[in-house]
């Protein structure tokens, strides 16, 4: 980079729990700027999280996050006329970004009535391992498995 490192942004807490990670998540799900509907769509399947498992929503959501979130990615790296995937860790706030974006893009391909219905089954699919962002997850991590020989030409 040529210029000066970029200021980090101060991340408020949201209002309801009182948590800088929810307004991360929320943040993420906004589109358009409109900051409330996304707020509350994530307390309409906070709600529904809260009915079916009868636990503390929040930490239903923090857990099924931590499923959802990779430790390694593969990045292509051409060497020599060949194009390789090597494998690498991922900083802190990288990885519960990329958690982040892979729920909130595979909850909005389910297939039920609202988007905060579609959260909700996400949330409690990757709470119990299972669902399409735990999958994903866990594809990144077996891809990163397979191509462990090429670790060697890390950049």
């Amino acid at each position: 980079m040529r210029k000066a490192k970029p200021k980090i942004r101060i991340i408020l807490p949201d209002p309801k729990y009182s948590d800088v990670l929810v307004t991360q998540f929320v943040n993420n799900m906004m589109m358009g700027g409109k900051k409330s509907t996304a707020y509350k769509l994530f307390y309409e399947a906070m709600e529904i999280v809260a009915e079916k498992t009868s636990e503390d929503p929040v930490e239903v959501w923090k857990k099924a996050l931590a499923n959802v979130t990779p430790a390694v990615e593969v990045r292509s790296r051409r060497i020599g006329g060949a194009t390789f995937q090597i494998p690498s860790e991922i900083r802190a706030s990288r990885k519960m970004s990329i958690g982040m974006k892979n729920m909130i893009s595979f909850s909005r391909k389910r297939h039920e009535k609202s988007m905060g219905k579609k959260l909700a089954g996400e949330i409690l699919a990757a709470y119990k391992e299972e669902g399409a962002a735990f999958k994903k997850k866990e594809d990144t991590h077996r891809m990163a498995e397979a191509n462990k020989a090429f670790s060697h030409f890390r950049f």
